[in-house]
């Protein structure tokens, strides 16, 4: 391990002020002192500095809950790290900062014919989020998750020393604790992430709607899955009999130079993702009802074809549609939402079909759903991806939510499933280390690195995962 320590600042403390700060969910906002580092030496500083109720790496809020809100204490703003060292055109290995976005890295591969080798539903991400959350897409069967990419890690621990972190090696237990493990082990402040070359920016995608979720299961088990590079369905969860589950699946690939329209071919690696509009926050509660959530389901099962080859599509098109629309989250009205999503494994398809009956005929809505099939976890510890089947669902915050997620909790691990930190924000200790049996060695590695639990977060007390 390569350990330097960074000598105390004969700077001025970066500035802190306090802030009302909250997940991508809007739900139970806290205060904290929040410091906007302009270098490594300013995380060490601040780290050493942080007093007792501790400090945690914040990126873009794009987590759903509350892991990067740190209640009375200090949260890093990490975005002003936000330097691209170097992209290598022959190795396709991206040296940057951890405050870096994966839009941001994206704009700058594209034009050196390279792909970000894992994009989760939103480019706004940063690196240090991408690898704390071991994020996902929708090729995670073909690439799994952000962690498999990384070659190399800096993160500054407890005491202000500076580690480096690789996958194999002497490092490589603090390395897979820190991919997944949310900021717990220390702030990751840069790395080293192998791209991978694509001709363009656009996707050729097949679209086939089915029927119900036995249609859907069928499409994702018959061996075509295997030979698209992107998967996932949207699925409706307004309703019930002969129609539980109906989806629209859209699966595809990065389109070739000689794929794409004569249009597109004089500049293939075009990276077209504007965004439309931001959405103001004038909305109310409730606007996302049954009423309303049941009529959009209506109308997006329907508006997709029933079957559909080699569409040209770019990034928010295919893939991140909500990128389009800034603050999306607004229209959810100020009570905010709650994102539940969990994984169960390979061969529990029954336990699959029960818990989606249970969401259809309850009273708790979702508009916003995705379907998608795993392929096989990694080494971290705390990674969510595990092979099986993964579901998402978005519930408008209303009176009896919160009981509901607990009896899905339980569905849920009685099939030997676990849900995901990145969009946690209810449920208890002992059922999040249900879903992780490798929890307590993670736990381990995670103490022994900040044994006086420096890193800290609204998270880590409500679910009791630092010390």
């Amino acid at each position: 391990m390569t350990d330097t320590t960074v000598p105390t600042s004969t700077r001025t403390d970066a500035p802190r002020r306090v802030e009302s700060l909250h997940g991508w969910g809007r739900t139970a906002p806290t205060l904290a002192q929040v410091v906007t580092p302009a270098d490594v030496e300013d995380v060490a500083e601040t780290i050493r500095t942080s007093g007792e109720r501790g400090i945690i790496a914040r990126g873009l809020g794009r987590s759903y809950g509350d892991p990067a809100q740190n209640a009375g204490g200090v949260v890093l703003d990490m975005p002003g790290l936000n330097r691209i060292h170097a992209i290598d055109p022959d190795t396709g290995v991206a040296d940057v900062d951890a405050g870096v976005s994966l839009d941001e890295l994206m704009r700058a591969a594209l034009p050196l014919g390279l792909w970000v080798p894992v994009l989760p539903g939103t480019r706004q991400v940063t690196i240090g989020g991408a690898i704390g959350a071991d994020v996902h897409g929708k090729n995670h069967h073909t690439k799994g998750s952000f962690g498999n990419h990384v070659e190399w890690l800096q993160i500054v621990a407890a005491d202000g020393s500076v580690h480096e972190l690789t996958p194999e090696g002497p490092t490589s237990d603090v390395f897979w604790a820190t991919v997944g493990g949310m900021g717990l082990t220390g702030v990751i402040v840069r790395a080293r992430v192998r791209l991978h070359p694509t001709e363009s920016a656009y996707f050729v995608v097949d679209t086939d709607r089915t029927d119900d979720l036995d249609g859907l299961l069928e499409l994702l088990t018959d061996g075509s899955d295997d030979t698209y590079g992107y998967s996932a369905a949207w699925f409706d969860t307004t309703t019930t009999g002969a129609k539980l589950g109906r989806s629209v699946l859209t699966r595809g690939s990065l389109a070739t130079v000689d794929q794409l329209p004569d249009k597109l071919k004089s500049d293939p690696l075009k990276f077209d993702a504007p965004q439309l509009l931001t959405f103001p926050d004038v909305f109310p509660n409730g606007l996302a009802n049954k009423l309303s959530l049941t009529a959009f389901s209506e109308l997006w099962f329907h508006k997709a074809p029933k079957r559909q080859r080699g569409s040209i599509q770019n990034i928010t098109a295919f893939y991140q549609v909500l990128d389009v629309f800034g603050d999306w989250n607004r229209v959810y009205g100020s009570k905010g939402f709650l994102q539940y999503q969990f994984v169960v494994p390979m061969g529990e398809e029954t336990a699959l079909r029960r818990i989606i009956e249970k969401i259809a005929h309850s009273p708790f809505k979702s508009g916003l759903n995705v379907f998608k099939r795993f392929g096989a976890g990694n080494e971290a510890p705390l990674s969510f991806p595990t092979e099986g089947w993964t579901i998402t669902v978005d519930f408008p915050i209303v009176h009896g939510l919160s009981r509901f997620c607990t009896e899905l909790d339980e569905m849920v691990l009685a099939a030997g499933g676990r849900l995901y930190l990145a969009k946690e924000s209810r449920t208890s200790p002992e059922a999040f280390a249900a879903g992780y049996p490798r929890f307590s060695e993670w736990k381990a590695i995670r103490d022994a690195a900040d044994p006086a639990g420096r890193f800290a977060s609204d998270m880590s007390r409500r679910l009791k995962l630092a010390l």
